[in-house]
């Protein structure tokens, strides 16, 4: 196992694209911790740094506390996982596990001791002896994490290893990956675009984009705490929703309602006349009652249902008290459509019977707010106590 520090790694191409800005965290040893962005994001880069496949501009990785820059990757005892299965397609099954420790110069009897090991662990005993070409695309990954494990290495590093298998077998191959971490427990570094993944793996995430790191913190954290409005928009499905909105007078003037939202002692932090996008949850709306305040009106754009829940889509007007700034301020950060109306999702129970274009009223939990800067979008002020 490894704890593995990164500081201030950057990574800058001869073109003068810089593709990692400055991007420091620890993953802890035995951690299981997710880099998780969108494509482009440079979170694979990042991986390839740690396991020396690539070369930091700057900066430094080190593990239990020594660089190892210098070090090739062979010698970082790292093992790595790629979306392709990285498998011999002429060898069987316990010839590709193997492999590596036949060209380490392992004996004999260790290899096999090893192979027997990592088939246990991945339930391949029965097919040592068949080649890739038959198994399926759960069984070639499990083949591929499998010539990792058998090099008992300090740390695995994985990019994006499910990203090509269906649905269901993504799901299964999850929760496989998930007891291989219980069961070793050591270090692994885990690259995904899907926030679905990197909550239900990970037990730390860092969340990149553009190349910065945004937030570090366990799935709960950044889904109740997003420290700016990307990560509020990126952790969650569906999204948090966005409204545009102003600060006057320790009051937040929010357009999508017709009274505006006192904050009291609360909002001490927040400038009057201050432009501010309003995040919202779609389980933080819901249809209201005929006593409720925080109303706002809504026409129905699109039912989604998926069983147990049901997304509504819809729109609204901003407010006829809401300036052109405010408005146009919705529709530049998508939260927005045309003629002064802003869009979202809420979720409710399918007992609910709506349809497009019927007009519905949502109750807004104003004790769930996030209230994110409009032109550098960090988060100000949550109404939440977590």
């Amino acid at each position: 196992m490894a704890e593995i520090q990164l500081d201030n790694i950057s990574k800058r191409f001869e073109d003068g694209t810089e593709v990692l800005k400055d991007v420091s965290l620890t993953i802890g040893d035995g951690e299981f911790f997710i880099l998780l962005g969108p494509s482009g994001c440079g979170k694979s880069t990042l991986l390839n740094i740690i396991v020396g496949l690539e070369t930091a501009t700057t900066g430094e990785v080190r593990v239990d506390g020594r660089s190892i820059n210098d070090l090739d990757p062979k010698d970082r005892n790292m093992a790595m996982v790629f979306q392709s299965y990285a498998i011999y397609p002429h060898m069987s099954v316990g010839d590709n596990l193997a492999f590596p420790l036949k060209l380490a110069g392992m004996g004999k009897k260790e290899i096999e001791e090893r192979i027997a090991t990592a088939a246990h662990v991945l339930e391949l005993g029965d097919l040592l002896h068949r080649m890739p070409r038959s198994l399926s695309g759960g069984q070639r990954q499990r083949v591929a994490m499998g010539r990792a494990i058998v090099r008992q290495p300090d740390a695995f590093l994985l990019d994006e290893p499910l990203s090509s298998l269906d649905a269901k077998l993504r799901n299964q191959m999850r929760g496989e990956i998930a007891r291989l971490h219980e069961q070793l427990a050591t270090t692994m570094v885990y690259v995904t675009h899907d926030q679905t993944e990197a909550t239900t793996l990970g037990q730390r995430l860092a969340v990149l984009h553009r190349g910065r790191l945004q937030q570090v913190g366990t799935p709960r954290e950044l889904y109740n705490t997003p420290a700016n409005r990307f990560v509020a928009g990126f952790i969650g499905s569906p999204p948090m929703n966005f409204f545009p909105g102003s600060i006057d007078k320790g009051r937040l003037r929010f357009p999508v309602l017709e009274n505006d939202i006192d904050f009291g002692d609360n909002a001490a932090d927040l400038a009057d006349g201050r432009q501010v996008v309003v995040g919202l949850r779609p389980e933080h709306l819901g249809i209201a009652d005929e006593d409720d305040e925080a109303v706002l009106a809504a026409t129905v754009t699109m039912v989604e249902w998926l069983g147990a829940d049901a997304y509504v889509h819809f729109s609204c007007r901003a407010g006829d008290q809401a300036g052109q700034s405010e408005r146009s301020a919705g529709k530049e950060a998508g939260e927005g459509g045309d003629g002064g109306k802003v869009s979202g999702i809420v979720k409710i129970d399918p007992s609910h019977r709506l349809s497009r274009g019927g007009e519905v009223h949502l109750q807004v939990a104003i004790d769930r707010l996030h209230i994110f800067d409009r032109e550098h979008g960090g988060c100000l002020h949550r109404t939440s106590k977590e």
